[in-house]
């Protein structure tokens, strides 16, 4: 078994693991207990009330944070003509149509998300089993195949967050940095969670907020009260 080092360790010794924190007590203990020498990011983990093995319950769409990451995004953008100009102009790192699907085949990937207009999704097909298995497909479902690509471009240059439910019904997000402080962050966890609350299956029944674990990169978990998240976002 990996053994954890004494930053960790010591972190790990303030936190009650029997208790729901509130927001504002989580992001103290989370900002005050610093277990790497590089700014770490910020993670959450909700346990939902879904089963995602029926189609009905699976949760899965993006939220632009108001705060954005903190992670600078390189994002490709597959689009011909007047649309790879208006992607470059809007920010994309990079642009273009066959020859972004050659480099591809061939084994670059040097992005972290792409989008692309619908008259490229036949292109963009040959090369899905390259960019699938690595979450890099382009999603008519989360917005990432359309025709507005200049506003797309933007949203996702500013911190739009893509989720996706896991088979054991938790959905994970990067929500930011440690040198963001508390105040953007409880601005980022309230509105991920919201988004996910507003998200919720008709067909999911009981207690759809289940659990909610705030970490940072190097250190341990500290759960948070969902229902205290809840009442948080309702104010």
């Amino acid at each position: 078994m990996p053994k954890h080092g004494k930053q960790y360790r010591k972190a790990a010794e303030l936190i009650d693991r029997t208790k729901l924190y509130e927001l504002a007590e989580a992001l103290d203990i989370l900002l005050k207990n610093n277990c790497a020498k590089f700014d770490e990011s910020i993670d959450i983990a909700v346990r939902l009330g879904v089963d995602p093995r029926h189609a009905d319950q699976m949760v899965r769409s993006s939220v632009i944070l108001p705060h954005g990451t903190g992670k600078e995004v390189r994002v490709l953008v597959f689009a011909k003509g007047e649309k790879e100009t208006e992607a470059l102009a809007a920010g994309a790192d990079f642009a273009g149509s066959d020859e972004l699907v050659g480099k591809i085949k061939e084994g670059w990937l040097e992005f972290d998300k792409t989008i692309a207009t619908p008259d490229m999704m036949g292109e963009v097909g040959k090369i899905g089993r390259i960019l699938g298995p690595r979450n890099l497909m382009p999603n008519a479902k989360l917005g990432t195949v359309t025709f507005d690509i200049e506003r797309v471009v933007k949203e996702v240059k500013m911190g739009k967050v893509d989720f996706r439910v896991e088979k054991a019904g938790i959905v994970h997000a990067l929500l930011g940095k440690r040198s963001f402080g508390a105040d953007k962050l409880s601005d980022n966890i309230t509105s991920f969670v919201d988004k996910l609350i507003q998200l919720k299956p008709s067909s999911s029944k009981g207690v759809y907020l289940r659990s909610i674990i705030l970490s940072s990169t190097m250190g341990p978990g500290i759960k948070v009260d969902p229902q205290q998240v809840r009442a948080l976002i309702k104010v």
